[in-house]
């Protein structure tokens, strides 16, 4: 079917509306990047979704033609005024003023297996899908429109893990999507983004309970990366060299290897042999 598409500008003039760079507001107004977003999520009329950072509405409004109910999160109270106004036509959209983060999804989606669309700072990508997993009511796959760079980095394999790649892989299988030029946004970023698509697992590669003590030895790994792993631990768990090398040999990874090296079933190695440590 062909979808309405918003005019933005007038409620741009309306509202005098000037983005944010502290919130990293870059609207996509550009039809084919909007699409582009729409084909990864693969939306069928019986689907739930998820906006996080609705803005002035340009994607709720597509949403809200494809989809059963569109609960669209937006954390600037600016941008509510005009959002109220551009998706006035639809019943099936909720408008929730609030940070993700401290929403509860259980509370907001009435279903399971529901879509998630976002627009957000890339900073913050890697925590919205674990506050997500964390939820009773759970995701079956993410869409997000983040940096070009980023969603190379979240991809990254073969000995080019981060500690962001980690954080996402961890919970699905990540593919990217398409890319946006920069002049699809208004106003335009300094860098092209990619649409960047998560099919979450039905659960977690590393399980939850152990999730703490997972991120606490990834974050201490990939705290000094141009260090070997024997020197990073040593300096982010408080250990002598000698005992970050010993530990490493136990687990039968060579302390001299970097953190980037390590694979997720390494990290996981890792963490269980940690917790055994301690235990």
């Amino acid at each position: 079917m062909t979808l309405k598409q918003l005019n933005i500008y007038p409620l741009l003039k309306k509202y005098n509306i000037k983005p944010k760079k502290s919130l990293g507001q870059n609207f996509l107004v550009e039809t084919a990047g909007l699409n582009k977003v729409l084909d990864a999520a693969k939306l069928t009329p019986s689907d739930e979704v998820l906006e996080i950072g609705a803005g002035l509405g340009s994607l709720t409004y597509l949403l809200a033609q494809c989809a059963s109910q569109v609960k669209a999160v937006e954390i600037d109270r600016a941008m509510l005024a005009p959002l109220r106004e551009a998706l006035a036509e639809f019943n099936n959209v909720l408008i929730v003023e609030g940070d993700i983060l401290q929403i509860k999804p259980d509370e907001l989606m009435s279903q399971q297996d529901y879509i998630v669309v976002a627009n957000i700072p890339y900073y913050i990508s890697s925590a919205i899908i674990r506050h997500l997993m964390e939820a009773q009511r759970r995701p079956k796959r993410v869409v997000l429109t983040v940096q070009k760079e980023v969603a190379e980095r979240v991809l990254a394999r073969d000995g080019k893990m981060s500690l962001l790649s980690l954080s996402v892989q961890i919970f699905g299988e990540v593919s990217m999507a398409g890319v946006i030029p920069a002049g699809s946004f208004l106003p335009a970023p300094e860098v092209d983004s990619a649409v960047l698509k998560v099919e979450l697992y039905p659960e977690p590669l590393v399980p939850f309970e152990i999730q703490p003590v997972f991120f606490k030895l990834a974050h201490a790994g990939f705290g000094q990366k141009r260090k070997t792993l024997r020197n990073s631990l040593a300096a982010g768990l408080a250990l002598t060299g000698a005992d970050a090398e010993n530990f490493l040999l136990d687990t039968g990874i060579d302390p001299k290897r970097r953190a980037e090296t390590l694979s997720i079933l390494d990290w996981k190695k890792l963490t269980e042999a940690w917790l055994a440590r301690s235990a």
